[in-house]
Order: structure tokens, then sequence, then C-alpha cells
């Protein structure tokens, strides 16, 4: 019959502990913001930043598409959708993973109640855009099926959308490029100690 060493407890602990030691702070990026402001691009922008092996990018409309699919645009439906990424993005930063997320959230309660369910850092970045330049931008085309009248409730035109009061990142992305966004995001995670601040890597 094969036995554990006598000092397996003492040796699994120290294995534990470095484990520890070396398991990376996972953290959340919430891009808010209405529709076509650049909550994707930027969030994909700074995934590929951070290029580290623990980074993981949730897009909301492909959250919605493959979990979701079921909840439509009211506004019991939309809370709903937002706090089910809420949770899956909170269960991932707990286990070390720098979560990126990229949805419009639109009710400023339901995010703070996202925010307040993390255990781990959250961080919002809200983006803005004049009306002009997103109705220029319009790459899903949504702006212009609104403006003919063929969809109903679209975020930024028809539908409310609640600024938030106290956002830790505010980037107006009519302003400035995507490179520039992502630098001030990447300056707050490293400020904050949760990359490195030389190399902004995890």
């Amino acid at each position: 019959m094969l036995t554990a060493p006598e000092d397996m407890p003492s040796q699994m602990s120290k294995i534990e502990s470095r484990l520890r030691s070396n398991h990376a702070q996972g953290f959340t990026v919430w891009f808010t913001g209405v529709s076509g402001v650049g909550k994707s691009s930027l969030g994909r922008a700074l995934a590929q930043a951070l290029c580290g092996p623990s980074t993981q990018f949730i897009d909301g409309d492909d959250f919605r598409k493959h979990i979701t699919p079921e909840l439509g645009f009211s506004r019991e439906d939309r809370s709903v959708n937002v706090r089910c990424i809420g949770y899956v993005s909170g269960l991932l930063a707990q286990h070390g993973v720098a979560v990126i997320v990229a949805a419009i959230a639109p009710h400023r309660l339901v995010r703070e109640a996202v925010r307040s369910s993390h255990s781990t850092p959250f961080i919002e970045v809200f983006l803005e855009c004049e009306l002009s330049e997103r109705i220029r931008r319009d790459p899903k085309g949504m702006y212009a099926k609104a403006l003919r009248g063929e969809i109903d409730g679209l975020t930024g035109l028809t539908a409310p959308y609640e600024p938030p009061v106290l956002p830790d990142v505010h980037i107006h992305t009519d302003q400035s490029d995507i490179r520039e966004g992502v630098d001030r995001v990447l300056d707050v995670l490293a400020r904050r100690q949760l990359i490195d601040h030389e190399t902004h890597q995890l």
C-alpha cells in the first residue's frame, strides 16, 4: 500500500503558499456609454495591450447573443443582462483574470450594484462622443436604422442612458484616439498597482 510521506502536509502548504504569492490580482474594467462611442474598440485594444494569458474580453453584444438570447430590451431585461455579465466578470476576476467588459449598461443603479458585488477591483470607464460623430461612425448601422424608424429603443438616441456620476476614467472618444484612451486606462491600472507601472503588463 502506498502511503504519503510524513511531511506531505507541510510540503502542500508550501506549494499552496507559492501559488497564492504568484497569483495575479484579478480586476474588471467596464467600458460603459451609449451605442457607437467605441466601447468594443477600446476594450479590445486594452485587452491586446495587456496581452497576458489571464486576460478576457467580454463584448456585451456577443454575451447577449450566446448567453442570454432570450432577453429583450425592456428595462428589466437590460438589467438582468448586465447583472449576468457582472456575475461572470466577477467570478473570472476572483481567479486572477483581468476582465475587460464592453457593455452599455444604461442604468446607473444596476452598474453600481455590479460594482458592489465585486470582491476584486472594479474600474468604470465612461465613454462619451457627440451624436453627430456617432451617426458618422455607425459601425453596425444602428443609428441609420433608428433614424429611418426601422428600430426603436436605441440607447443614445431613443432610449435613455444614465451617465456615471464619478467614473474612474472619463474619455471623450471624439477628442482622442484609441491609443490615447488605452493609455489613460493603463495609467489608472498602474497607479492602483494592478499592472506593472513600467511595462504595463499583468
